[in-house]
């Protein structure tokens, strides 16, 4: 059982990165009062899981009623984060950037990035592979490894100060866009 955890749990922490969403997070966030920073935290690792569980248990079936393709969910997804990283792109330093809607934990944090097109397909994969349960459990660690480092992006965002948080969210913001590219063109390729 161990080794099938483990064999469930690695791919999906590639897929959901968390580490790499402490610091979306932390930039998506910039500006945002620490109780709504932990509201929107918690909003967006709840929805990443439900979507994440749903498709667990049901993706296959969702995907053949509604004949979509995990294609062209990467595209949608990617449409997304690509017009969310080009709205914090185009603001410049000088400019107040637009305060994003009050769900982002929903929009873009919980759906696509933590239950992305990467997400859903290695878990309808590993579902196949591994078992539901041992891809069940691995889900759940991931998911609380998202909770942690959201929970620690303050104690980055305090070191790291105003001036670096702005240089980050920038650097985010186009990797975000690259992100956003790579899943069209997977999407497309596929």
């Amino acid at each position: 059982m161990l080794d099938r955890f483990i064999q469930a749990f690695i791919p999906l922490f590639v897929a959901v990165d968390p580490i790499g969403l402490a610091a979306i997070f932390l930039a998506l966030s910039r500006g945002t009062a620490l109780v709504a920073r932990r509201k929107i935290a918690r909003q967006a690792t709840l929805t990443g899981g439900g979507v994440a569980l749903l498709f667990l248990f049901l993706g296959q079936s969702i995907f053949a009623a509604l004949g979509i393709t995990v294609s062209d969910f990467q595209i949608a997804g990617g449409l997304i984060l690509f017009i969310l990283a080009a709205r914090d792109l185009i603001h410049s330093a000088a400019e107040e950037p637009a305060p994003l809607v009050e769900g982002f934990g929903v929009v873009p944090l919980g759906m696509p990035l933590i239950a992305g097109p990467a997400t859903i397909a290695t878990l309808l994969l590993l579902t196949n592979t591994v078992g539901v349960w041992p891809t069940l459990a691995a889900l759940v660690a991931n998911l609380a490894m998202v909770a942690l480092a959201f929970g620690y992006s303050d104690w980055l965002g305090r070191k790291i100060g105003p001036t670096g948080l702005r240089a980050i969210s920038k650097i985010i913001s186009m990797l975000l866009a690259a992100i956003a590219i790579n899943m069209i063109r997977r999407g497309l390729a596929a």
